[in-house]
């Protein structure tokens, strides 16, 4: 799919609900419909699919190389260059679709000030829901991220692991991950080891790592804006018995919440079926995290 099918599947969705155009303003947002990844833009996108650009001077040179298949404006005032160009270069005429889960209160008194008066509507995330279904270069994006990221860490696990700090395999890690291919990382890593394994965002410090530490690595890299999102659990040495009941707990549940993960499924019947697992197994008010999200142009992103 590309990004003019994006836009133009985003104003068949304006069309459907009678609005004349959208102002998208969110970073993430605009990347999936235009391709820009600098850190100022917007873009309008009307009810036809068509579509202006707007970012300041430093990103001129950027934006013709990134965006180079609408028209582009470049202005300090992102809104104003836009928002009366619904209309063909003039005032707003009709219901403009706006992004109220990301506009300051701010932003928004500026926003209805600029299209002068014109009627300012919730998309209520639509975008965001466009998005929850990848394409296929998405997934692949997603899929080189994934094996990036699982290739690093048998990397790692290959190494010395006892009598190093938690900080010093996060960072070898990370290097395996750029070495491999990987534009960045996808979130600040944590490397968990022993009673700092319980603790979900645990982040990195010099505690050396000992024999018979249960050791937690949640970690990922990005590629072509897609990010990777691995957890994975070992001991250190033999485990104890302990460690291996928490540890078929948690396996048990991944794979009876996995089970329920079908085409169509409602996503949250996977969280029962994982929680009466859990139950079962004593575990349950351990548990203190969501079940699982989805990836994407976000670390965290819908659906969840």
């Amino acid at each position: 799919m590309t990004y003019a099918d994006r836009r133009q599947r985003l104003g068949e969705t304006l069309s459907a609900r009678r609005l004349a155009g959208a102002y998208i303003g969110r970073l993430v947002n605009v990347r999936y419909l235009t391709g820009y990844t600098g850190s100022n833009g917007a873009v309008l996108v009307r009810a036809d699919g068509s579509a202006v650009f707007a970012t300041d001077g430093r990103y001129r040179d950027q934006a013709a190389i990134e965006v180079p298949d609408i028209e582009s404006v470049i202005s300090r005032d992102l809104m104003g260059a836009l928002v009366g160009s619904v209309g063909g270069g003039t005032p707003v005429a009709g219901p403009l679709g706006v992004e109220t889960h990301a506009l300051s209160v701010d932003e928004r008194a500026e926003l209805s000030t600029k299209t002068a008066g014109a009627s300012l509507v919730s998309l209520e995330r639509a975008v965001e829901k466009h998005r929850e279904v990848k394409d296929d270069d998405e997934l692949a994006a997603l899929r080189n991220a994934c094996v990036i990221s699982t290739e690093a860490l048998q990397l790692l696990l290959a190494g010395p692991l006892v009598g190093r700090s938690e900080r010093t395999i996060a960072r070898e890690l990370e290097n395996s991950m750029f070495t491999l291919g990987a534009e960045g990382i996808a979130f600040d890593t944590i490397v968990a080891g022993g009673p700092n394994s319980a603790i979900p965002h645990h982040a990195p410090t010099d505690r050396m790592l000992e024999r018979g530490d249960l050791l937690k690595i949640d970690f990922g890299a990005r590629v072509d804006g897609y990010h990777a999102d691995c957890t994975r659990t070992v001991v250190l040495g033999n485990a104890a018995d302990w460690q291996r009941e928490i540890y078929a707990a948690v396996q048990g549940a991944q794979a009876a919440g996995l089970a329920e993960l079908t085409d169509g499924a409602d996503v949250a019947k996977s969280r029962i079926t994982v929680d009466a697992f859990l139950v079962a197994a004593g575990w349950l008010d351990h548990f203190t995290t969501g079940l699982g999200h989805g990836v994407g142009l976000e670390i965290h992103e819908d659906p969840f």
